[in-house]
């Protein structure tokens, strides 16, 4: 039986990691230490380098599969076959997770036929353009301008935005706290999993290199976003958090931060939507120019 060294994703991983996802970008969420990093605490991910290729492994008692490999295109395809083995060594069906319409194009080319895919659109990210979520202009976003022009005029001279740094970190813990008991994050294991990721987004502010933005109402903090480059034209927000009661906090949050912190990037990703239909209807309405479709790949049956 085939045996890799696969193991959890730590900190000191950050630059092996880091150094493939950059020589191979994607504009997928999950293409960044961060994620990997952060969401490794919660589920049965693990990651090795196989014939010269990055490779996450998820696994549990029922299941086995993997991410598409990152690597040069050669050894991406000579990995596939390695990958497939290892699976029926363990008695289990090949399948791959979080694959693109680019990465599936590149299967066909290399095994003709060989590979069905089926897309998950509840795990495709929205992307849309710097320029339009900074100044939210034409007709379709001129609800969101109202939004943000109502919270300017109610909180006049009340309002301030600034960037996060290791001297506001502390104020933004407090605030996520507050929102966890808010929220009833205790009885949800979903929102409990996304509050743990963003305590140690914030505890590990500087290590992870992350980014954030901080919006304040008589001086307190009323809502805070954190994110990443994940490619060379492609910033991704990772956590937005505000106080629901404080009219127009989200929309004015999302807009402060990528006028002054992304805009030397062309496309904004803000992740998926799990499925969650109001979330959904959020993200859509802002208009994003495409979505990072990604679906399960599994050999066709013979």
């Amino acid at each position: 039986m085939r045996e890799y060294n696969f193991k959890r994703t730590e900190l000191e991983d950050k630059e092996v990691i880091s150094d493939y996802f950059k020589q191979y970008p994607s504009r997928s969420c999950e293409r960044t230490f961060v994620n990997v990093f952060l969401w490794s605490r919660h589920y049965p991910v693990k990651w090795a380098v196989i014939e010269n290729t990055l490779v996450f492994k998820s696994e549990d008692e029922e299941h086995l599969s993997f991410a598409f490999p990152v690597g040069k295109e050669e050894d991406v395809k000579n990995v596939i076959p390695v990958l497939t083995a290892y699976c029926e060594d363990r008695g289990y069906p090949f399948s791959m997770y979080n694959v693109t319409p680019d990465n599936f194009v590149k299967l066909e080319e290399w095994f003709p036929g060989k590979y069905e895919i089926e897309y998950q659109r509840d795990y495709a990210d929205y992307v849309y353009e710097s320029e339009k979520l900074a100044a939210l202009s034409g007709k379709k976003l001129h609800g969101k301008r109202n939004h943000i022009n109502k919270f300017k005029s109610m909180f006049e001279e009340r309002w301030s935005y600034e960037t996060m740094t290791k001297d506001n970190l502390e104020e933004c813990f407090q605030m996520a706290l507050k929102w966890r008991n808010d929220n009833g994050c205790e009885e949800d294991a979903e929102k409990n999993a996304e509050m743990c990721v963003t305590l140690n987004s914030l505890r590990l502010f500087e290590e992870l290199e992350l980014r954030g933005g901080i919006l304040r109402v008589d001086n307190e903090i009323i809502a805070f976003t954190l994110g990443e480059p994940v490619c060379s034209d492609t910033f991704v927000v990772h956590i937005e958090k505000a106080f629901a009661d404080v009219q127009g906090a989200y929309p004015m949050i999302n807009q402060q931060f990528v006028e002054h912190e992304c805009m030397d990037y062309q496309y904004i990703n803000r992740e998926e939507d799990t499925g969650a239909e109001g979330l959904r209807k959020a993200k859509l309405s802002y208009r994003p120019v495409f979505l990072v479709e990604k679906g399960t790949v599994k050999e066709k049956e013979k």
